[in-house]
């Protein structure tokens, strides 16, 4: 994430944090910190966000301090009316004396929590456009060396989002989503996991809490209009992410919120990765992967298996991510099955499969014939231990 200096010849000057190719600057911050209280206006909050942004994790600001061009603050905010200087004014005294983060951490002894002021001091004056941003000590373990347990997304993404629980409610989500990426490609977690992290649960009182909405909107009809179809509406319209939510009941009272979250389909421009080795790196690894995948699949008897059945056509047989998908979470699940029940159990499978497919199966068949074997092998394995 580019922090531009005023003067590249002289690395020991200060640089000023600008808005140019705000794509590609990125927030990270630690999940305990996207589950905190966050006490503070949605000025203030996002003010915060855009400050971390501005953090290159590669090379730490010193004193914890970095700097923000005005012009670009007004602009992040869009605000363009006289009293500008006196908004921001007011948001910075408010963050200063009142706005916290109450962060809580499950540690060993117990329960504990910390109370942050996030940025304790910020200068500007009215004869130049220069913004200083000096972060707590305190805040800086949730924002650098994270090695773990972290969330990441576009500052931008934040930008036209207008509500403190729409801020709140999209950082819930993208940590939620992040993690969904992370094991689809990582491996690690169950199926049902791994969906359970595209399609997260929360509890109404856990949704209070993040919010800050333990003492208002008590009417569900408030709550719901107001920390969720509102947020939601927002987060829908202007971020990549389209989100849609259903009520859990226990007894006659709401208990739980299930969102489904799924990501925009468009052109997503990864040119602010293109510097990053990490990424660069990781990204061989899983063409490479991809490639070893595919050719195993080639040669597996599943594949010619799954063409008699009419599951796969020749057309499939091009597609390398068809074909290191099945590789990868189909077949080691047929290699259950053969145990079990021999080739022929297989063949018996897939027979099943073939005639019971419905014409949307086609569009993702690795989906659904993993959650076909995936059903059907519990099954198998009562039946076996019914018979000893």
């Amino acid at each position: 994430m580019p922090i531009i200096p005023k003067n590249n010849e002289e690395k020991n000057k200060k640089v000023v944090c600008t808005l140019n190719d705000l794509e590609k600057r990125k927030v990270v911050e630690h999940n305990a910190l996207i589950q905190s209280v966050a006490k503070m206006q949605k000025t203030a909050l996002k003010m915060f966000e855009l400050a971390v942004s501005c953090i290159d994790t590669e090379n730490l600001p010193e004193n914890n301090t970095v700097y923000l061009s005005k012009k670009e603050l007004f602009s992040f905010f869009e605000v363009s009316s006289s009293s500008k200087h006196s908004q921001f004014k007011e948001a910075i005294e408010f963050m200063q004396k009142q706005a916290y983060f109450k962060i809580k951490s499950n540690k060993a002894l117990g329960i504990e929590y910390e109370s942050i002021v996030p940025i304790p001091y910020v200068k500007w004056n009215d004869y130049n456009d220069e913004v200083t941003i000096q972060f707590s000590e305190h805040i800086m373990p949730y924002l650098i060396n994270l090695k773990a347990e972290f969330t990441q997304y576009k500052i931008s993404e934040l930008q036209k989002l207008n509500s403190k629980y729409s801020i709140i409610l999209y950082r819930w989500l993208s940590m939620n989503y992040n993690q969904y990426e992370h094991y689809s490609v990582k491996g690690g977690r169950r199926a049902e996991q791994v969906e359970a992290y595209r399609n997260p649960s929360i509890t109404v009182k856990e949704l209070r809490e993040i919010t800050d909405t333990i003492n208002e909107y008590k009417a569900m009809t408030n709550f719901t209009r107001k920390i969720l179809k509102e947020p939601l509406e927002e987060i829908n319209a202007h971020t990549s992410f389209n989100v849609t939510y259903e009520k859990k009941k226990a007894g006659r009272s709401i208990d739980s919120i299930v969102f489904h979250i799924e990501k925009k389909r468009k052109a997503d421009d990864n040119s602010y990765k293109l510097d990053d080795r990490a990424y660069q790196e990781d990204k061989a690894r899983k063409a490479e992967t991809e490639d070893m995948l595919t050719v195993q699949a080639l040669k597996s008897p599943y594949t010619k298996l799954l063409m008699e059945h009419f599951l796969l056509s020749y057309l499939d047989l091009t597609d390398t991510k068809i074909l290191s998908g099945l590789q990868a979470h189909v077949y080691p699940l047929y290699d259950e099955l053969k145990d079990l029940r021999g080739l022929n159990g297989v063949k018996d499978h897939l027979s099943y499969v073939g005639a019971k497919q419905e014409d949307y199966s086609k569009k993702n068949i690795c989906k659904y014939l993993k959650k076909a074997i995936e059903q059907y092998l519990p099954t198998v394995k009562r039946q076996d231990l019914n018979h000893e």
